[in-house]
Order: structure tokens, then C-alpha cells, then sequence
């Protein structure tokens, strides 16, 4: 039965009635204690829902809503192993990569931890050998500058996560990530570097990916010039790479010692918790990739085990369920107050947009409701002088995420007080909003005169009940940001499950790749245009004229 028929929908439904007229202004004045019973601690962070536009009968209805769509057991077939991604027929164990206690997973039978923990090993002795300067290049000079090569969840994760957890970094190494196949990716910063002090990261679970692989080889004919007769000495001194293509690694020209393994049970944006984080602990350190994964472990056990009503990524999951299917909203912001968060944006559009952008479900049927709304962001301070006069006063319903750390992990004198009143400042703003008597009584103090008041009155009301969500950090740990990006994992997880899609697949991507990889010889001159349709024919003969391929 689609999830649309349940009784908890069709309740729902009628609430989203009831409350269509109400303010979040009269949702405060009602309940003094709604802050209280709208927020949820778990292990130091802090999420505060009270400013969403909802009351504790529609939270009730909205975990009814889980419940109807089985989350507790198709929570209980993912952390068994079951392969629940269906259309790939595959396990889904990314949590086994942050599984630190020393028991099996998922099960005694089926246990992957042995190797889990063998390539953990591999990468700490791997990484205490480049940043204690051990690993040297073929000049003999130390490691100074790594390069990881990758795209989507090989480059977006552990870009993420380097530059979230810079303060933590050890001085002299300096990390770098190239994804793109545009040239003015990769050539300026090979100018920047020394080949000899230069270590390259290939990471492409299949050692195929297009951008990946072109960028890789151009890189190893970089250094290969560089190092001279010494090349077939030096590539696997500048190289090492993550895949699960053993084969296809040596073909580059990489021994076994120089691979660190995949799985095929653990999906490209869930995997920075794998050996694709190598760079971040090559960055942070061991030690601090460890607890990366241990905060994301405390979110997994705090999902398996809290009840639905207090189950943080459950209860954020069902509210943008309840903005999504019940409210209209066609999109949700990421706003982090923070500048090591710069790229947690791009990395959740992938996640979310990745993982349930989808219209068919996991029968194959269309979906009977609209699944994931449209993700984006920016650093909140830059939005405010950009994009918010939208959200305040646009007359569009964006639900917003609002993200901070306590603690400024590069304090300067009267800098982090102003960042936070920001902070709190606007998800209040969106929320009251200013009414007319409140604009006009500030008009009228200001001195403004009554014709004058008249004119600008209208500019200066805000209609506010805008929906926002605010996470809180006592400060950017490793721990804590393992503990964010799992709740936002299991979050997806749980919307996909009320859906009905498989979360685990993503067949979008493929069509592109194909018309692209059918365009290439065109292009190139190597053969006709026939059968292309007349733009892309006249686009590309339009290339051919002005480009230099």
C-alpha cells in the first residue's frame, strides 16, 4: 500500500489544515516550554526543532507516519547486512567502516570487520609514515603536498572533512583536491607543486571513472617527466590509490602494498568513513580520523537504540517529511555558521539529492508523493548579504538548517560573540518576523513622518513562520562531526525508507556518462554528427570551430 494511504497520512493531511493558519508567534505564546519539548541533546549536540511549524500532535502523527512505513525493521535488515539496496542486490554497511568495538559486524557469520580493520591498519601506518616525513619521494624528500584524485563521494566527502577539521591539521602538509575535468582544475596547481615532495591519491572504487582516471594519468605523466629515468621508481613512491579494482591498479602501474581496498557494499557518498579518508588522516591524524568515526558510531547506536520519539535522526527525517509532502516546500537550505563547513553544502546536496532524487520507488512504481526537495547553501554569514531578502521577504517557504559550533577553533578577539548573534539572530527573524504595528511603531520612533510611514510601512514588514532547524556543536571535534554527518546519513535513510525508495542506488547518473562517452568521438573529429539531434549537432560544430581539442 503506497505510504500516501496510510491512516497517519491521511491524519496528517487534515492537521496540515488545522495549522495552515497559525503563526509560530502563537505556536511560542501557547507553550512557554516548546523550546524544551522541541529539542533533543545527544552526547553535546544540540538540535532545537521548536522553531519548525509544528505541535505535539502533528510529532505524534508524524512518528505514527514512521512507524506505518516500517523504519525499526528496515533499520534492523540495513545494520544486519541484508542487501536492502535491492535494484543492486547489495549489502548497505557503511557503519561497519566506524565500528570500533572489537565484535563482529553485522554478524557473527557474516563478519567484515577483520578486513575493515586491516585496511584501518594499513592506513595508520601508511599515514604516521608520510606525515612523521618517512615516506619520501624519489629524490628522497619528504611528503609536502598530496593531491587527492576523485570525484563525487571519492572527492566531496574528505574535501568536506579536511576542510572542516583544518584546525586540527599538522603544519607542513598541505592537502589538495582535483575533480574536475576542466584542465583549469588540475594544470595550475601541478605548476604549484614540486613533483618531488608530491603524493597522489587515486580514488575510484572502479578505476574507470572518466575524470578520475584522466586526471590520474595526467599527474603520472607529470611526475613520470619529472623523475626522468627514474620514473618506474618513482610512481609508486608519488602514488597510491583506493579502489576495489585490484587489476586495473597494477595495469597504472601500482603494486599491491600501494592499494587500500573497497567494498561493494559501501556507496560513494557514504564512503569518507572508509580508506577514502585516507587524505583526512593524512591531514588529522590517525588518532583524530578515529574519532571521526567514533561520533559517527555514537550516532549509529543513538539511532539503533533511542525510541522513534526522541531518535534525533528520526524525528529530523519526519519533519522534512512534514515540509516536504504536507507544507510544499520544494527546497531546504544548509546555512553553516562556520567557514570550516564551507563545503558541508555540496557534500549534503549529494548525499540527500543523490540518494532519494528519485520519482520511482523501490517496486518500481512511481512514487504516489514528491520525495526530496532541492538542496542547497552557503555559509550563513555571506548569505545574509546575499540570498536572504529572499527568505525573509521572497514569499517562498524555504525550510532552513542552521549550523554553529560554540567554539571558535581560531579565536580572535571580538570576533566569535558577533558570528553567533548572527547565527541566532536570523533563524529568529525567519521564524517572528516583524508585524506592521511592530514596523510602524519603529517608523514612528525613528521620527518618520506619517506620509513617509505610509510609503515604507509595506518594506518593512516581515512575514516571518519561516521553518528552521538549528544544530548546535560545543566546538568542530572530529567527534562531533562524525556524530552530524551520520545523523544526516541515517536522516536520508529514514526519508527513503517513508518514500519508499531505494536510498542505495543512483541510476540517474548513467545517462549522461553514456550520451557523453557517445559525443567524445564526435568531438574529436573521429566521426559524423548523424543521428545526434540538431542542437547538439550545431553545438558541436560550433566547438570544433572555436575550441582547442
Amino acid at each position: 500500500m503506497p505510504i500516501t494511504h496510510s491512516a497517519a497520512w491521511q491524519e496528517l493531511t487534515a492537521r496540515r489544515e488545522e495549522l495552515s493558519t497559525r503563526h509560530l508567534r502563537e505556536l511560542f505564546a501557547e507553550d512557554p516550554d516548546r523550546f524544551a519539548r522541541l529539542s533533543l541533546s545527544v552526547d553535546g549536540l544540540l538540535a532545537d526543532f521548536s522553531k519548525q511549524r509544528i505541535d505535539g500532535r502533528t510529532l505524534e502523527l508524524l512518528i505514527e507516519l514512521a512507524r506505518s512505513a516500517d523504519i525499526v525493521r528496515w533499520r534492523e535488515r540495513m545494520f544486519a547486512g541484508e542487501p536492502i539496496n535491492t535494484s543492486e542486490n547489495r549489502a548497505v554497511m557503511h557503519p561497519a567502516l566506524r565500528h570500533l568495538k572489537l565484535t563482529p559486524f553485522p554478524t557473527a557469520d557474516h563478519d567484515v570487520m577483520p578486513e575493515v580493520r586491516e585496511v584501518r591498519a594499513q592506513m595508520r601506518a601508511f599515514s604516521e609514515r608520510v606525515r612523521g616525513g618517512l615516506w619520501r619521494g624519489f629524490s628522497g624528500e619528504a611528503i609536502r603536498d598530496v593531491v587527492n584524485i576523485g570525484i563525487g563521494g571519492s572527492d566531496l566527502g574528505p574535501k568536506m572533512v579536511v576542510r572542516a577539521l583544518s584546525s586540527y591539521q599538522r603544519a607542513g602538509l598541505r592537502m589538495h583536491f582535483v575533480s574536475n575535468l576542466d584542465s583549469a582544475h588540475l594544470a595550475p596547481l601541478l605548476d604549484s607543486l614540486d613533483p618531488r615532495s608530491t603524493l597522489f591519491i587515486v580514488a575510484s572504487k572502479t578505476f574507470t571513472t572518466q575524470e578520475t582516471m584522466l586526471n590520474a594519468f595526467t599527474a603520472r605523466q607529470w611526475l613520470c617527466a619529472a623523475a626522468g629515468e627514474q620514473a618506474a621508481r618513482a610512481l609508486p613512491l608519488h602514488f597510491v590509490a583506493v579502489s576495489s579494482a585490484v587489476d586495473k591498479v597494477r595495469e597504472f602501474g601500482l603494486p599491491p602494498e600501494n592499494i587500500f581496498r573497497m567494498w561493494d557494499w559501501v556507496g560513494g557518498r557514504y564512503s569518507l568513513w572508509s580508506a577514502v579518508g585516507l587524505p583526512i588522516a593524512l591531514a588529522i591524524g590517525m588518532t583524530g580520523f578515529e574519532r571521526l568515526l567514533a561520533g559517527a558510531q555514537a550516532m549509529d547506536n543513538h539511532f539503533c537504540h533511542a525510541p522513534l520519539e526522541r531518535n534525533l535522526p528520526v524525528l529530523m527525517a519526519m519533519i522534512g517529511i512534514w515540509n516536504t509532502n504536507f507544507l510544499g516546500a520544494e527546497t531546504c537550505a544548509v546555512l553553516p555558521y562556520n567557514e570550516a563547513l564551507r563545503f558541508l553544502p555540496s557534500f549534503l546536496q549529494q548525499l540527500e539529492m543523490e540518494s532519494n532524487g528519485k520519482t520511482v520507488g523501490r517496486d518500481g512504481l512511481p512514487l504516489s508523493c514528491h520525495a526530496n526537495p532541492i538542496v542547497w547553501g552557503e555559509i550563513g554569514s555571506n548569505g545574509q548579504h546575499a540570498f536572504f531578502q529572499l527568505l525573509h521577504q521572497g514569499g517562498w517557504l524555504v525550510p532552513s538548517d542552521f549550523i554553529a559550533s560554540a567554539h571558535s577553533d581560531y579565536p580572535l578577539p571580538g570576533h566569535q560573540a558577533p558570528l553567533m548573534a548572527n547565527f541566532l539572530a536570523q533563524s529568529a527573524a525567519l521564524a517572528f518576523g516583524k508585524t506592521e504595528a511592530e514596523a510602524r511603531s519603529e517608523l514612528q520612533a525613528a521620527g518618520v513622518p506619517a506620509d513617509k510611514i505610509t510609503e515604507l510601512l509595506p518594506n518593512k514588514v516581515f512575514a516571518g513562520n519561516q521553518p528552521s532547524t538549528t544544530l548546535l556543536l560545543p566546538r568542530l571535534s572530529p567527534y562531533h562531526l562524525g556524530m552530524l554527518l551520520a545523523l544526516y546519513e541515517h536522516k536520508v535513510f529514514v526519508q527513503g525508507v517513508v518514500w519508499g525508495i531505494n536510498s542505495f542506488d543512483q541510476w540517474g547518473v548513467e545517462l549522461g556518462k553514456q550520451l557523453a562517452g557517445r559525443l567524445l568521438p564526435a568531438l574529436c573529429g573521429e566521426v559524423g554528427t548523424e543521428g545526434l539531434d540538431p542542437s547538439t549537432r550545431a553545438l558541436i560544430g560550433w566547438c570544433r570551430e572555436y575550441g582547442n581539442f
